[in-house]
């Protein structure tokens, strides 16, 4: 195994538990604290502290940013964060008798804060790893292969445990693998995977937003990753339902999960050969393309079509992985623009505005889906129940291509190829070197 794709692979690893983490957070825990505390109550807390977000997000990314310390910018953060996220998810995933409203609050707020204090370090880490244009590309999917590999994991936890369902002892035995198998990894990851080194030269606010709000083709890639965003938020919301009220096939639900994401890890590595030779943005949009392609059979499936939407998981799922991977490393060439127009490094915010978008993509496609949904007559409770079952389909299966449609077409002619993110890299170049001049400093290396 080559230094190079050694580094690639444990910068990556991480991922994995952290995705066994995070699918518990959004699927099991509003469940498992709803039979007790009421769905209302449980779904108010998360969403109070999801929102904690808005406010960290771009708190951690600027912070890390600024500070300069003998192990780096990232790594300082990301191991300050593991510690808190693991407490959390104890306190969480073990929660004593007599639970409380505010107690779920409270570690839910910390949980977040923790997550956050390791995941936009770590994305910030991937992009400012390395320089080249297809090993950013590298970086980024060996990060959300182990994430798509860790979410495998904590769908098919429930049956690994024997429990078949999401209770206390899938969850207590959940928090006993993040607090065995985290820290090793992280350490590992921590001590093995260098940080460029950066000295950080950062400007104020306001010449930081005038310099944000000029770096057109990153809020090109920003809309189209919104678009794109809400096309996949809308499938992934509404999975479930269309699956045990349109197929009427619910015991097929985490066999058509796994299926899915399997082909996207396996399909991976394709998808990078692809991007190597037409470029990222067009790998990209070719991959949304495609899984536009397959989701027009779906709203013609109904009670019975279980095979056939099998299939459309499978050659969907073909691009779920790619879709996540190639956007943050276009992003990645992006943060170039804004360091060469003197920025100053400014990986973590960027990074803090992604993540923010992110989850704004999300909250809208479920905004936008359970109202219109009900007013269609939709009856979640209710299998039996065929009316607005049209309705789901074309939510599920229809409304994500028009989104994707439009984020191809603001990503097909991206102007910022490899020959503009070579052309960047010179300039950033200079830029790094006039100030190492002033600063007294050797001359930064490429």
């Amino acid at each position: 195994m080559t230094r190079k794709l050694s580094r690639t692979l444990l910068y990556g690893l991480p991922a994995l538990p952290l995705a066994v983490m995070g699918i518990p957070m959004y699927l099991f825990l509003p469940g498992f604290y709803g039979q007790t505390l009421g769905l209302t109550a449980v779904g108010v807390a998360l969403l109070v502290a999801r929102l904690w977000d808005v406010i960290t997000d771009p708190l951690i990314g600027s912070l890390g940013d600024r500070i300069n310390t003998r192990w780096g910018r990232r790594r300082p953060l990301i191991a300050a964060g593991t510690p808190i996220l693991l407490v959390s998810a104890w306190a969480l995933f073990q929660p004593p008798e007599g639970v409380t409203l505010s107690y779920l609050l409270l570690w839910g707020l910390a949980a977040y804060l923790g997550w956050t204090m390791i995941s936009l370090p770590y994305t910030a880490w991937g992009a400012e790893l390395s320089t080249d244009y297809d090993q950013r590309a590298n970086l980024t999917a060996s990060r959300e292969g182990f994430a798509l590999f860790g979410t495998l994991v904590a769908i098919a936890w429930p049956a690994i445990m024997g429990t078949g369902q999401a209770d206390a002892a899938t969850l207590s035995s959940l928090a006993w693998f993040l607090v065995i198998v985290l820290p090793p990894i992280m350490l590992l990851t921590l001590r093995t995977v260098p940080e460029r080194p950066v000295t950080p030269h950062p400007i104020g606010w306001h010449a930081g937003w005038q310099l944000l709000r000029a770096n057109r083709p990153f809020l090109r890639l920003l809309l189209a990753y919104l678009m794109n965003g809400m096309a996949n938020g809308l499938p992934a919301a509404l999975f479930t339902l269309f699956v045990a009220h349109v197929l009427l096939a619910e015991s097929w639900t985490g066999i058509l999960l796994l299926a899915y994401f399997i082909a996207g890890i396996v399909a991976l590595p394709g998808w990078l050969w692809i991007s190597r030779r037409i470029g990222k943005h067009r790998a990209w949009a070719l991959s949304m393309l495609w899984t536009s392609l397959i989701f027009i059979a779906v709203p013609f499936l109904g009670p019975g079509d279980t095979w056939a939407f099998l299939a459309i998981c499978l050659l969907s799922g073909v691009g779920v992985a790619v879709d996540m991977a190639l956007p943050a490393a276009i992003q990645a060439d992006l943060v170039d623009l804004d360091t060469a127009a003197g920025g100053g490094q400014r990986t973590g915010l960027y990074f803090g505005i992604w993540n923010m978008a992110t989850k704004l993509a999300l909250a809208l496609a479920v905004g936008i889906a359970f109202p219109l949904l009900e007013l269609s007559g939709f009856d979640a409770t209710n299998i039996d129940d065929r009316s607005g079952t049209f309705a789901l389909a074309l939510f599920y299966g229809a409304i994500p291509i028009a989104f994707k449609v439009a984020a191809v077409s603001l990503m097909w002619n991206f102007p910022h190829d490899r020959a503009a993110q070579a052309a960047t890299r010179a300039r950033v170049i200079d830029a790094e070197s006039a100030h190492a001049a002033d600063s007294g400093h050797s001359k930064p290396a490429a």
